[in-house]
């Protein structure tokens, strides 16, 4: 079924009956149907869902480019965009950095995607919401449950014409005991895949873990950081360091050939490493890139416009905000590529049994791989979050934020007490830069970003040093 891409080759025709010979017309339809499930107070208190259809128009007529868009796919709601676009072109300024159109260009097909969950009703999503509820054993919990389905097309007057499908499912939800709160969430292709009762377990065994934190002094600690903050490393990494607008700019940290990170990094972006489009917003095919090979920075991404700069070509990251807030890759993976400065083991397990009862602490690792690098960490904070992150500095990308839900002091490789939130400032790239890795994860987990279609797979990371500055407060 093809009929995205019907609409925007009809509108491509439109445009040429309507400004003649000579204008170039790119048409991006897309039908979204996004559906959500939310949870407080451990019981459903929303459920929403919608269906819409966006027309985006670009054209490039008599050197001057302008852009639309409508949410409607009738003769008359069609001719209307058509018209508008193009009466704001002919009054619009020259645009002499106007890369053209992607010719035809062969597509791989789209990825087989998840019928059960693009059309999940909110009976399937409400089942994993309770088996989240359940595991979590009494503790008050709250989150969300989505799936999503995109069917896009793309054409445009150079006679590329394009048709793909994306689906996925994400979990988020956090468990509270007193005032600590546990977190665990996932994204993935399938909503059979997604495990409410286990998200449910370990979000309750963090918030067991969590209760009655002690305060820290600042300073620099080494640190264990779990998939959920390693995720914000890679969201900022993507939006202000390989964005290729920014490169542009100088305002990136990038430097293409120079050894910026540890050697046991490595990152990859690949939409269609999950059902990702087969094809950007620009008509560019996707594919994975390589960003960091082994510690050397190797690529930032580009649209269209962004990479005519550079006289290179479009790395398929066009998306809706590449125009002003530039191309960055959305699905970005840190890939181990070795296990530089890995230390000793210091101390056996995270943490040991407990005479007279299960320890609480134990709950702060959920999962062998966080449990073996916790393990290796001679003194130290091992932490599940970050949030509330903002840049301070874009060209070395200093960023300032706060820990949460949950962090504990490490001694000797085990999980001793509960550590009240902590601000931090920290330079991203520096953190992970050359000798400051020291173990990188086995496994990676899929987070899920605020917007479908973009998600971060990060395993956890022990890392040299963080800089913590204060508490949570100040």
């Amino acid at each position: 079924m093809t009929v995205e891409r019907d609409v925007a080759s009809q509108v491509v025709e439109l445009v040429a009956r309507l400004a003649g010979p000579g204008p170039q017309a790119e048409v991006l339809v897309t039908r979204a149907e996004l559906a959500l499930t939310r949870f407080a107070n451990s019981a459903i208190h929303q459920n929403v869902a919608e269906t819409q259809v966006e027309v985006r128009l670009r054209v490039h007529v008599a050197g001057r480019t302008a852009a639309g868009s409508a949410n409607v796919t009738t003769a008359d709601g069609l001719r209307a965009l058509v018209e508008r676009v193009l009466a704001a072109a002919r009054v619009g300024p020259l645009d002499p950095a106007w890369p053209g159109l992607t010719p035809a260009t062969p597509m791989a097909d789209s990825p087989q995607w998840d019928t059960a969950t693009g059309y999940a009703g909110p009976d399937d999503r409400a089942t994993l919401v309770r088996a989240f509820v359940d595991a979590a054993g009494g503790l008050t919990t709250a989150g969300y449950c989505r799936t999503a389905l995109r069917a896009t097309g793309f054409a445009n007057s150079a006679g590329h014409a394009v048709q793909g499908y994306a689906a996925e499912a994400a979990m988020d939800g956090i468990a509270r005991a007193g005032g600590a709160d546990g977190v665990a969430r996932q994204c993935v292709d399938r909503l059979a895949d997604l495990d409410g009762a286990e998200l449910g377990r370990r979000a309750a065994a963090k918030a067991r873990a969590a209760a009655d934190p002690v305060e820290l002094a600042p300073g620099r600690y080494p640190v264990v950081l779990e998939p959920a903050a390693v995720a914000d490393l890679l969201h900022n990494l993507a939006w202000y360091g390989f964005n290729g607008k920014r490169y542009a700019e100088r305002q990136s940290f990038v430097e293409p050939g120079v050894a910026q990170f540890d050697r046991a990094v490595t990152l990859v972006d690949d939409p269609l490493a999950g059902i990702g489009l087969p094809f950007d917003l620009e008509g560019t095919p996707a594919r994975a890139l390589t960003l960091v090979d082994a510690g050397t920075t190797t690529a930032v991404v580009h649209d269209r416009r962004s990479a005519a700069e550079w006289g290179v070509e479009s790395t398929g990251h066009a998306w809706i905000d590449s125009a002003t807030a530039g191309p960055m890759p959305r699905n970005l993976r840190l890939v181990s590529s070795g296990t530089a400065g890995r230390a000793p083991a210091t101390g056996g397990p995270a943490r040991g049994p407990v005479a007279g009862g299960v320890d609480p602490l134990a709950g702060a690792v959920t999962d062998a791989d966080t449990a073996a690098l916790v393990s290796r960490m001679e003194r130290g904070l091992l932490v599940s979050d970050l949030w509330y992150t903002r840049v301070l500095e874009p060209k070395s990308l200093v960023i300032t934020g706060l820990t949460r839900n949950g962090v504990w002091l490490v001694e000797q490789g085990q999980v001793t007490r509960a550590v009240r939130d902590l601000r931090f400032t920290e330079s991203y790239p520096r953190a992970l830069g050359p000798g400051a890795v020291r173990e990188v994860g086995r496994r990676a987990f899929r987070q899920p970003d605020r917007h479908d279609g973009a998600w971060w797979e990060a395993p956890s990371l022990r890392l040299a040093a963080w800089n913590f500055t204060g508490g949570a407060s100040g």
